[in-house]
């Protein structure tokens, strides 16, 4: 990975960031749907990035906004159950060989996967973080229906986000 798309991703880091804690953090509908734009900046890291490091970047990030949250790790574990899906997901969608694109963008990949990809990672995101902070069996009905809201929000934001810096590569 060359030092432009390092720098690229770690300034999309802190953009997500700081948009997340600053801007997103009370924002909530009727406490149903609550965006968590950050997970654009995992859903958009490399393809060439080892999974290990996936892992850990991951984690770091969880722990970042466990820290503004005061969480106590739900969004580390929703951001490691995340890679999780990614890793699992583009090992079954994407061909590696001959692959020249550097990250899985709706640009790169088109519409259809980058839906499908940004769906299941958002979902399982969200499903851990939700059922994490509640934790209580009797709201399970509560916790998916804002599982779902929140998820939908999401996405449409992400998608929003990416129609936005879209970039079409020429195939």
């Amino acid at each position: 990975m060359n030092s432009r798309l390092v720098l690229i991703n770690i300034l999309r880091w802190f953009i997500l960031l700081f948009i997340q804690i600053l801007l997103l953090r009370n924002l909530s509908f009727y406490n149903l749907a609550t965006p968590f734009v950050y997970v654009l900046f995992l859903l958009l890291l490399p393809f060439g990035v080892p999974n290990l490091i996936l892992y850990l970047i991951a984690l770091g990030t969880g722990l970042t906004l466990d820290a503004f949250y005061d969480t106590l790790g739900v969004h580390a574990a929703a951001c490691v159950a995340l890679t999780f899906v990614r890793i699992t997901f583009i090992s079954i969608s994407v061909n590696r060989d001959g692959f020249d694109e550097p990250e899985p963008s709706l640009g790169n990949m088109g519409f259809k996967w980058f839906s499908l990809y940004a769906l299941l990672c958002i979902f399982s995101h969200h499903l851990v973080l939700f059922v994490l902070e509640s934790f209580k069996p009797a709201e399970l009905s509560y916790t998916l229906l804002r599982c779902l809201m929140s998820g939908a929000f999401t996405w449409l934001l992400i998608i929003l986000i990416e129609f936005l810096f879209y970039n079409r590569r020429q195939r």
